[in-house]
């Protein structure tokens, strides 16, 4: 048996449960009533067992799969939308690992989706650095590189700093020295290549400076 300590006010109708002063998990005010929880009163371990193992972890599927039909998450980004909802981390994992078992959430599949999306307006190691504030490891993120390759995706990154240098209407032959560097350290914050940059921009690499 576990005591209610304490039943706060959340959002809307729902509840955060304290049991033995420790907070255990949002409940609605209907579920409330239904497993008779208030403050200073005892908690069977049937009706903890119920709501640990079928109430919530059914609620945070759910909610995965809403939050999926709007948009691509990887595993990461969707354990922390949850971990928001404040789902106990026993309940996120079941609701991740069911969302994984029917493909719903797929790693490898966004790396290689985003990285194909943004073979034209990102370096790859701005690719790399923004999957990885995604949550994808490293290996996974290679392992999207050589996927896509292997099927004849690839980037050619001095194609693309020239593009965006023929965007940004810079000529090379005109450029003044304010003008080089402003364009150099444009390039450089992207994610570009200092010998790339310097060879499009026509500059002897010993010249600059970040």
């Amino acid at each position: 048996m576990m005591t209610v300590t304490q039943v706060a006010e959340a959002s809307g109708s729902r509840r955060r449960v304290y049991l033995d002063g420790q907070f255990a998990f949002l409940l609605y005010q209907g579920e409330l009533r239904r497993f008779h929880i208030e403050e200073g009163q005892e908690l069977s371990e049937e009706s903890y067992q119920c709501i640990m193992t079928q109430i919530l972890p059914k609620r945070a599927k759910l909610r995965s799969m809403n939050l999926l039909r709007s948009k691509a998450y990887t595993r990461r980004q969707l354990e922390d939308k949850l971990r928001q909802g404040e789902y106990p981390q026993a309940c996120i994992e079941e609701a991740l690992s069911y969302v994984e078992s029917y493909g719903y959430i797929d790693d490898g599949r966004y790396a290689r989706d985003f990285i194909e999306a943004h073979l034209q307006d990102k370096s790859r190691s701005r690719i790399k650095t923004d999957l990885m504030k995604k949550g994808i490891d490293k290996d996974t993120i290679q392992e999207a590189f050589e996927a896509l390759g292997a099927l004849g995706v690839e980037q050619d990154e001095m194609e693309l700093i020239l593009t965006l240098l023929r965007k940004k209407k810079y000529r090379p032959d005109t450029a003044t020295k304010q003008e080089q560097q402003k364009m150099y350290g444009l390039l450089y914050r992207r994610g570009f290549p200092s010998d790339l940059i310097c060879r499009a921009l026509s500059l002897d690499i010993t010249s600059i400076s970040v």
